[in-house]
């Protein structure tokens, strides 16, 4: 559970449709700390292409690399209707990690805008507007960061499902601990990331799926069972992931697309997870990412408690799972893991002191 920190907190759980804003207060009780939920970046900048496409104006994306999603498909139907997009280098990476294949599309890269083209500003935080949003209620920003974000990792010439996958692998290798889903120096390979913190510096990043199994363990009812084991479930609008979590430890998962999810076959991969059965190849092949229980799980008597997250959840319904709401609030679940987390990291990094 969160048990107060010493500074305030601007958490950011950035979705494919919202981005979820906390605004974390010593002192203040979580219920009445500032929340918002807005439309994402990718939304945003989505909109602002389709405004220059209205309007017959090339574009020019410029700024740093971010998610793709609304934007891109924005981007994709201003070359359809014979308008030219073009883009830095760096902002080009929102499209494809390869820039070969982002020219293929038909993208333009240049490092200056031309003459009469729209300029639009990719980056997963717009940290002006969400200050002026703040400003507006007279709350000033925090000075601490923490920011979730979904990263694939950048791969070239290898399959992504693939690529994300193994880094759930070694994550679990390596002792799958909660700690670990959370960074302050990520690897180079996380671009995503490592571009969130290049617009807030010394920010505390980590990917959506990690920052939702914190938050359900934010919930009351799921912190009781934890010692024992508990299946987390997130089912968000691009992926679904199933968690075995006990102690500060996750034993396995298995991450899918949630467009391929239906409410049975959730209920047999929860199933089949919690006794070790689920194979990484029956999840790939299905057009998933695949799963991994580390050597050492034991079922026992533990993991009876499944409990549920994610804008999706209702696919969860009638499985008799239990609906993770920390601090009565399931939609920013993300903002509270990321300050859990955050105050997780603080607590090792005094450890080692």
């Amino acid at each position: 559970m969160i048990t107060g920190a010493e500074e305030r907190i601007l958490a950011i759980d950035v979705g494919a449709g919202t981005q979820d804003i906390l605004v974390y207060e010593p002192g203040v009780s979580v219920e009445n700390s500032v929340q918002m939920v807005v439309p994402s970046q990718t939304v945003v900048v989505g909109r602002r292409i389709r405004r220059a496409t209205a309007e017959r104006r090339d574009v020019f994306l410029a700024g740093n690399l971010m998610g793709g999603g609304a934007s891109v498909r924005a981007m994709q139907a201003h070359l359809d209707a014979g308008l030219r997009v073009y883009a830095t280098p760096l902002a080009a990476k929102t499209i494809r990690d390869d820039l070969e294949q982002v020219r293929a599309m038909g993208v333009l890269l240049a490092d200056e805008p031309p003459k009469g083209a729209a300029l639009v500003q990719a980056r997963d935080i717009d940290l002006e507007a969400i200050g002026g949003a703040l400003a507006a209620f007279e709350v000033a920003l925090p000075a601490r960061y923490a920011v979730a974000v979904q990263d694939h990792g950048e791969c070239f010439g290898c399959s992504q499902r693939k690529f994300r996958f193994q880094m759930w692998e070694q994550f679990l290798r390596q002792g799958g601990r909660l700690v670990d889903l959370a960074y302050t120096d990520p690897p180079a390979y996380l671009t995503r990331l490592r571009a969130v913190q290049a617009d807030l510096p010394g920010a505390v990043v980590m990917d959506t799926a990690g920052a939702a199994i914190w938050g359900a363990l934010q919930d009351e009812a799921v912190a009781a069972r934890q010692a024992e084991g508990v299946i987390v479930v997130n089912v968000g609008n691009g992926h679904t992931v199933g968690a075995l979590v006990q102690g500060e430890r996750v034993w396995g998962l298995f991450e899918h697309h949630t467009g391929r999810m239906t409410t049975a076959k959730l209920g047999d991969y929860v199933e089949r997870l919690r006794q070790g059965t689920l194979t990484n190849a029956e999840v790939f092949n299905d057009g998933g990412h695949g799963c991994q229980v580390q050597e050492g799980y034991s079922r026992a008597d533990g993991f009876d408690f499944v409990a549920f997250t994610g804008p999706n959840r209702r696919l969860a319904d009638g499985l008799g799972y239990y609906p993770a709401t920390p601090y009565g609030d399931m939609m920013i679940a993300g903002c509270f893991g990321l300050v859990a987390a955050v105050q997780a990291i603080g607590e090792s990094l005094r450890h080692v002191l």
